[in-house]
């Protein structure tokens, strides 16, 4: 997995009892259920992208790539909101998940 923001893990380290729970929270909401893990995060990225949280739609747009999401699944569980969140939202959402996609593009510098 990604670095981890230094937000996350200044909490982590001030709080690792209470992050450790959360973790856990998470790993047993997803094996709750048939959803396969590509399926779960994309859910949870349309969730993210509702509550206009910036850092989630991060995290969860790299963990569905990671899961074998592709650039256009992950932009199509944000684009499926639009009746829904509003298309400002939309917008912003999609906006954070191109930082994730441009950060994932093989560097155009070529090699010695």
């Amino acid at each position: 997995m990604s670095r981890l923001p230094a937000q996350y893990t200044g909490i982590q380290n001030r709080y690792q009892e209470v992050i450790a729970a959360l973790e856990n929270l998470g790993r047993a909401t997803k094996s709750a259920g048939p959803l396969d893990k590509k399926a779960s995060e994309l859910v949870q990225l349309a969730a993210a992208a509702a509550v206009h949280s910036e850092g989630s739609v991060h995290s969860h747009a790299r963990r569905a790539l990671e899961a074998g999401a592709t650039a256009d699944e992950v932009r199509h569980a944000i684009v499926l909101l639009t009746s829904t969140i509003g298309f400002p939202t939309v917008s912003a959402a999609l906006s954070w998940v191109d930082d994730v996609l441009e950060k994932r593009k093989p560097s155009s510098t070529p090699k010695d």
